[in-house]
């Protein structure tokens, strides 16, 4: 009987739940601009944590740490993640400050505390509801790659200037900016200017009369 009482007790908590969430939503919308919550970034973490099998949490970093892992890391990062996640890990992007939840300040304890195998789960396989998209294929050498960014991402707090100047000449352009840099380059160096110039001269060759 008392078994009886404690499972009608916690549907009747899930239920309440339920519709306390719907009805904030009513009220406040769905924006992506709003940060969330705190109830909302609790439930979320331990959702991600639950989600990640057992076996993945407990995955021990094969790669060896050195150097080269983690240029390899600080390469594929600057090339693939620091669009939403900055250079620096901090999240403060424009695709990063707008998503919903927020990609995360990954130099703060609340990734740094997180097991290499739950990185490197969360690389792999991305996060449901989230901007977070599965990035590894199921090989040696892309499990390679992701378990160099773990590394990296380890790294991460005590990333240097230095570092952070290398990375922004990796970073990936749009067309547009690199037609944008192109002529910014040419006005500064004058090509432009030579090249208007040069198609916009009147010919200075005269036909032979017949």
């Amino acid at each position: 009987m008392r078994r009886h009482a404690e499972v009608l007790g916690l549907l009747l908590l899930l239920v309440i739940s339920a519709v306390s969430f719907i009805a904030w939503i009513i009220v406040h919308g769905v924006s992506a601009r709003d940060q969330p919550t705190a109830v909302e970034a609790l439930l979320a973490r331990s959702l991600r944590h639950a989600a990640i099998p057992r076996s993945d949490r407990a995955l021990v970093n094969p790669v060896p740490f050195n150097e080269a892992a983690l240029e390899g890391g600080r390469m594929h990062w600057a090339d693939h993640c620091a669009l939403c996640h900055g250079n620096d890990g901090k999240g403060n992007t424009e695709i990063g400050r707008n998503l919903f939840p927020k990609a995360p300040d990954m130099t703060t304890s609340v990734t740094q505390n997180l097991s290499d195998g739950e990185l490197f789960s969360i690389i792999k396989n991305g996060v449901r509801l989230t901007g977070m998209p599965a990035w590894g294929a199921s090989s040696h050498a892309e499990d390679d790659q992701t378990w160099k960014l773990v590394h990296f991402i380890r790294h991460l707090p005590r990333t240097t200037a230095d570092e952070l100047d290398h990375m922004r000449s990796m970073n990936p352009t749009s067309p547009m900016k690199q037609r944008e840099t192109k002529a910014e380059d040419d006005f500064l160096n004058g090509t432009d200017a030579l090249s208007s110039a040069g198609e916009s001269a009147p010919s200075t060759h005269r036909k032979e009369p017949r």
